[in-house]
């Protein structure tokens, strides 16, 4: 029989075994609470944010767990009742009529009430509940787009191998095991002889008692270094080596581009809700994908890649010309990501406006020189808070995103959705990186 033993180290007071059986009990509460965590407040917070946990209140009826009670509502029972003044021997106690004597835990208007159970979620745990189920569209359908290349693994212990390959412990526990099975003399007990050889011969003249004596003594020193020189203390039979096999390693290598509109006419509103979303897909691909690189790309009247922390905090504004953030994407493109080795992908946020005839330019640019070699693009446009006809209506709204339904209608890889609070970033975030969507499809077709 096998068996395996978790030495992961317990969090100080904890017990890891228990909490993650608890987080697999309640995971149905624990993700709703998370999911609508998110929906209800910027990742920039202080409190909840997910790189420092996230505190989760559920309710404690998600923590009962099954078992075996005795019943209180029947059966034969003997009480004993002191000061009982009423009933003697024989008589009979009616029980309790409709779940009478049965206690809420928290006492309200209408009789029902329920306690509420708080913890914190590590970043880890935070993390893997609110992603849950999600992945890189398409990130391992295409072997054309996967390298291969030879690295090596672990494949047990050998009898022979380099010595650099040794494994020590392995070597000495069957050393060890050997000398016990073969009662090889200890060195300790060669020299308790060696001292009693030497105090005997100290003695003179010896009697014919410590004559005999002492040679007993030297026949047993005699067998004591003959058996220890025939059993070795280690022997080539004790020898383990680590063995090593060659493996073919697929690595997949993925590049997001994230595009953001930071011109005069996207307001402080709309660069939060744009920030959170690629917020979102920061943490999301960072955490899943340690293959995936991202490039940020703002934009005004002209495109500039940049790092992390000017995508989202710099200040600079400027006009509406969208084309210069595509035309930036390809550019980056042709110089650092070849598309016979990476899968790209790309992630646009705009609040819809664009200047003059360029919405079209932006058009041509998808269908003729992004999309054929994207597996996937999402295009997310911000509108106000009383657009509502926009949001119910998919077919109005400004020059750019008519041309892109234009694009949505010719190919199945692009996606597009319209979002104006907080929490509909989070839904069309799931939507677009749910497992086996357009991009499984771009891959079929």
């Amino acid at each position: 029989m096998h068996h395996f033993i978790d030495r992961r180290r317990n969090p100080k007071g904890k017990s890891l075994g228990n909490r993650q059986r608890f987080l697999r009990r309640a995971r149905d509460n624990i993700k709703e609470r998370v999911d609508r965590s998110v929906r209800g407040k910027t990742l920039q917070q202080d409190s909840g944010d997910p790189n420092e946990g996230e505190k989760v209140t559920i309710p404690a009826k998600g923590l009962k767990e099954p078992r075996l009670a005795h019943s209180a509502t029947g059966g034969l029972r003997h009480h004993v009742l002191p000061g009982n003044k009423e009933f003697v021997v024989g008589d009979t106690i009616p029980r309790p009529q409709g779940g009478a004597g049965q206690g809420g835990s928290k006492a309200s208007e209408d009789g029902e009430g329920e306690d509420e159970f708080s913890f914190t979620l590590s970043q880890d745990e935070y993390l893997e509940i609110l992603f849950d189920g999600l992945e890189l569209p398409d990130l391992v359908e295409k072997n054309t787009f996967e390298t291969l290349t030879v690295g090596t693994r672990r494949a047990g212990l050998t009898t022979a191998g380099s010595p650099n390959n040794l494994n020590l412990v392995r070597t000495m526990r069957n050393s060890l095991g050997r000398r016990i099975a073969l009662q090889r003399p200890t060195m300790a007990a060669q020299k308790q002889i060696e001292s009693q050889i030497e105090e005997l011969e100290m003695k003179e003249p010896l009697t014919a008692k410590q004559q005999k004596l002492l040679q007993e003594l030297q026949a047993r020193l005699e067998g004591i270094e003959r058996k220890r020189r025939v059993v070795g203390y280690i022997d080539p039979l004790d020898l383990r080596f680590d063995t090593y096999v060659p493996e073919k390693i697929r690595n997949s290598k993925a590049v997001v581009f994230c595009l953001m509109d930071v011109s005069g006419s996207m307001q402080e509103r709309e660069k939060d809700l744009a920030k959170r979303f690629f917020l979102l897909l920061h943490l999301f691909l960072t955490r899943g994908y340690e293959q995936t690189e991202i490039v940020f790309i703002r934009h005004t009247h002209h495109a500039q890649e940049v790092d992390e922390e000017a995508f989202f905090y710099a200040r600079e504004t400027g006009g509406t010309i969208v084309s210069t953030a595509l035309e930036k994407m390809k550019e980056v493109i042709a110089d650092r990501y070849p598309t016979d080795e990476w899968n790209i992908y790309g992630a646009q946020a705009s609040d819809g406006e664009n200047f003059g005839n360029d919405s079209q330019r932006c058009k041509t640019l998808l269908l003729q020189d992004l999309l054929p070699v994207c597996q996937f693009y999402a295009y997310v446009e911000i509108v106000d808070e009383d657009a509502d006809m926009l949001l119910s209506n998919a077919e109005a709204g400004e020059d750019l995103w008519q041309a892109y339904r234009q694009v949505k209608s010719k190919v199945q890889h692009f996606e597009m959705q319209r979002v104006s609070l907080p929490s509909h970033i989070y839904p069309i975030f799931r939507e677009f990186f749910l497992p086996k969507i357009k991009g499984a499809q771009h891959a079929g077709s």
